[in-house]
């Protein structure tokens, strides 16, 4: 691509909606998905006891598996939702941008 090309994507508006709007949804997504592992993980670094209980009497599931397990799952959604959006609103505004700049 020409350097003329690549100026006049970035002066075109759906190219900053774009920018804009994935970079925020991306930042968010990260941060849950931080917030969720990194409050775990001082959990298990300064209260080991509270994951190591055992789900109830007799029980030799701990609590803290099926709150790792959560974190498994609550990242592989957000995945979702970040692959949802990007084949989504992202897509469309890719395609316009595209046929946009290249007229």
């Amino acid at each position: 691509m020409s350097d003329s090309i690549y100026a006049r994507v970035r002066r075109n508006p759906n190219y900053q909606v774009l920018v804009r709007r994935r970079g925020r949804l991306a930042a968010v997504l990260s941060a849950l998905v931080l917030v969720s592992y990194y409050s775990f993980m001082m959990v298990v670094a300064f209260a080991p006891g509270l994951l190591g209980r055992p789900l109830g009497e007799g029980a030799t599931l701990s609590v803290g598996v099926p709150i790792g397990a959560g974190i498994i799952v609550v990242s592989w959604l957000l995945t979702g939702v970040y692959s949802y959006f990007a084949n989504g609103p992202f897509d469309d505004l890719t395609n316009e941008l595209i046929r946009e700049t290249a007229e």
